[in-house]
């Protein structure tokens, strides 16, 4: 059984919420222990906005709670009304995440029976430590370098294989490839954004996130590669314009890195729109449509290098692979 990170700070930092809570002589100590569970979020930009959301909501209610039951009475027909003006308050200002703690905070305070300036500052200490230590537990966030890492090259693999088979494709209608690289790297895109995110959020600081935009990317190269499969099935069977295409596909293939120098590809691809042109003009129906179609392809190829080529060059480069005359 495999225990989380989450696990580990919530079991570290809910003993260490109430030990403090009990050392500075708090009642409800336990509570300061609640919230911080409550407060163990997956990122650290989530633990700051939570951490804020939980704090001003408790407060709010802390008010709330001296404000109706002073004035109106311990009862649960107060207590109703009082959360039927709080929790549209809380929305209002979006600190709904509070919810949950100040709700905590709430029931201590009806439990009292009795609310004097003490008691909320007491009630305040809680909010303060669990809060508080919740936060800093949480500022902890471990590597996701290496996985990303991982990742990386496994999508990179499978943008070679898809490439690849397209060219076999062109070259001579192979039919024997099933797909599955396509699937494989829908899902790993889906699986790594949200993991590129996750690394963007714990990094607040950083003005630039280079996993996150590279696989923002290829998630966008991606998209136009599934528009190019169904242009690719409507070249003619083989000629010069096919075989070109073919090559062409079969270079990017063996580039496919996190390096950019796509411009020598945009070149190649320009100097081929320039021959397709030179071509005699279609004289019928299946002509005319073949050519439409190869201009279609061209075009999101283009696409295709010019995402990449917008993308920053950094350090999740391959030293290994720099000698690459170029990378899609």
């Amino acid at each position: 059984m495999k225990i989380g990170y989450r696990t580990i700070k919530t079991a570290v930092g809910t003993p260490i919420a109430i030990s403090i809570a009990q050392f500075l002589g708090l009642e409800n100590h336990v509570t300061a222990g609640i919230l911080t569970m409550l407060c163990i979020q997956p990122s650290r930009k989530q633990s700051v906005v939570s951490a804020w959301d939980r704090f001003l909501a408790s407060i709010i209610a802390s008010l709330f709670s001296f404000f109706f039951f002073e004035l109106f009475g311990y009862n649960t027909i107060i207590l109703g009304i009082m959360l039927a003006f709080f929790i549209p308050t809380t929305v209002m200002l979006n600190v709904t995440q509070g919810i949950t703690t100040s709700s905590v905070i709430i029931i201590n305070l009806y439990s009292a029976q009795h609310i004097d300036y003490p008691f909320l500052f007491n009630q305040f200490m809680l909010i303060f430590v669990g809060i508080g230590v919740g936060l800093l537990v949480n500022l902890y966030m471990p590597s996701l370098d290496r996985s990303l890492k991982a990742k990386q090259k496994e999508l990179e693999h499978y943008f070679q294989v898809i490439l690849f088979e397209i060219a076999l494709y062109i070259r001579n209608k192979n039919m024997d490839w099933d797909g599955k690289e396509l699937v494989s790297a829908k899902e790993l895109l889906e699986e790594t954004l949200d993991l590129a995110e996750l690394d963007r959020e714990n990094h607040m600081l950083r003005s630039e996130h280079t996993y996150y935009e590279y696989f923002t990317m290829r998630h966008k190269q991606f998209i136009l590669l599934e528009k190019m499969l169904p242009l690719v099935t409507k070249l003619p069977n083989q000629d010069t314009v096919s075989e070109q295409i073919a090559d062409f596909f079969e270079k990017l293939s063996e580039a496919v890195h996190p390096g950019n120098t796509a411009i020598v590809y945009l070149n190649e691809l320009e100097r081929l729109r320039e021959e397709f042109l030179n071509e005699e003009l279609p004289e019928t129906q299946e002509e005319f449509t073949t050519r439409a179609n190869l201009f279609r392809l061209l075009h999101e190829i283009e696409d295709y290098l010019l995402i990449k080529k917008r993308f920053k060059k950094s350090d999740l480069s391959f030293p290994k692979r720099v000698k690459k005359t170029g990378q899609s």
